[in-house]
């Protein structure tokens, strides 16, 4: 049985934007995210000097390479996806190992 994977991304956000604005876009993309086959929690939360951080936990591995396959498709995702400053982007994906509730 395979584990669920969790995506951590981290990023800055473009100069310009708000985290108000921000945080409008990426409420607005989270009906897309929640309907992703795999799709089981999201999380996003930013540091005190600006670095946002995600974290979905997906189904599968295949859940996640499909989601991110496909996120810059949508075209309702373009605001949160705009808003991103690329070259601070990092991304990874690890098995989840232990859930304390």
């Amino acid at each position: 049985m395979s584990k669920n994977i969790i995506e951590t991304v981290t990023f800055k956000l473009n100069d310009g934007v708000s985290r108000e604005d921000f945080i409008a876009a990426a409420r607005a993309m989270s009906p897309w995210v929640e309907a992703r086959p795999g799709f089981l929690h999201r999380r996003l939360s930013c540091t005190e000097d600006g670095t946002w951080i995600e974290h979905i936990q997906w189904k599968d591995m295949d859940a996640a390479k499909s989601a991110a396959a496909e996120i810059g498709k949508a075209p309702g995702n373009s605001e949160f996806l705009s808003a991103i400053n690329g070259p601070t982007v990092q991304l990874m994906h690890s098995e989840l190992e232990v859930v304390i509730n």
